[in-house]
């Protein structure tokens, strides 16, 4: 009879998919410190408040008709603005990335990188 490892940090509850896909492949390949790992739960919220937005955005369009004219739509803004976020919470976790996502980008200096487990 074999078991499976247990996860050493389980996903918080309350997130949705993408926010589980975001911290399985985070958790099972790095170590995080707890400080991190709090930043790690901030960036799965996020990437679940954007899918949310996209459902928004997708059902009701990226423009909103309002008194002052026609107008990006509030959740197209929101979801900018979470992007912007995300990207924040993922590069202070300081995560290199594999070969095939840094093609035609400039290498990061970085100073402490993470050990892959």
């Amino acid at each position: 009879m074999t078991t499976e490892p247990t996860p050493i940090h389980q996903a918080p509850r309350g997130l949705r998919a993408g926010g589980k896909r975001l911290w399985t492949a985070v958790t099972d390949e790095f170590e995080l410190a707890e400080h991190e790992l709090s930043v790690l739960v901030e960036a799965c919220r996020t990437v679940d408040a954007l899918a949310e937005l996209e459902k928004i955005i997708r059902a009701e369009g990226v423009t909103n008709v309002s008194p002052q004219g026609v107008r990006a739509h509030p959740a197209l803004v929101e979801a900018r603005q979470q992007r912007v976020t995300l990207a924040k919470l993922v590069a202070s976790l300081r995560i290199p990335m594999d070969d095939a996502q840094s093609v035609g980008r400039l290498p990061q200096q970085r100073v402490g990188i993470r050990a892959v487990k």
